[in-house]
């Protein structure tokens, strides 16, 4: 790991710990969203070794924001993405439809409380966008994993924050 990786990582987690403890930041619904992480090719692949890296990565970084549910669109590099989180702490993976983002969101809504949404280069965004966030730029599909969204609605106000955690995307 660089320096630079380390500070990196040490920044977003002071950052996610501080939302987790201040008051300041109380919120209805705290949703943290990534796209999975580095795939190998074919059909429904499953994560490279640098891709099961940057998964145990975000396990270290939201191991302590107080993650209540995980979800994961059903396929095989999204699961394994969430699955070092879900193992520490003792929650299942819901399954959601990638295609159905306006229902999720509404779920997401309702239930409240803090999640980490693992999907895809094609729909982390919209689904930001479909919170009431701001999606940013088009994720870069050849190469861009590292990219953290964490949304926050209390009432009628709506927050992003982007950060980037494990190593640097190129």
């Amino acid at each position: 790991m660089t320096l630079f990786t380390a500070l990196r990582a040490c920044g977003a987690s002071l950052f996610i710990m501080a939302c987790a403890i201040s008051p300041a930041f109380a919120a209805d619904l705290e949703v943290f969203l990534v796209r999975h992480a580095e795939k190998l090719s074919g059909d429904d692949p499953a994560l490279t070794e640098d891709g099961e890296a940057r998964s145990e990565a975000l396990a270290d970084l939201l191991e302590d924001a107080g993650i209540e549910h995980i979800h994961s669109s059903d396929y095989q590099r999204t699961r394994q993405t969430a699955e070092p989180l879900a193992s520490r702490l003792d929650l299942p993976i819901r399954l959601y439809d990638p295609r159905d983002l306006p229902t999720l969101a509404a779920q997401l809504r309702e239930e409240g409380g803090r999640h980490l949404v693992v999907g895809h280069s094609n729909t982390t965004p919209p689904l930001a966008e479909a919170l009431g966030g701001d999606g940013g730029e088009p994720i870069y599909e050849p190469t861009e994993y590292d990219r953290l969204y964490l949304i926050t609605i209390s009432g009628d106000d709506t927050g992003t924050v982007l950060l980037r955690y494990g190593e640097r995307s190129p």
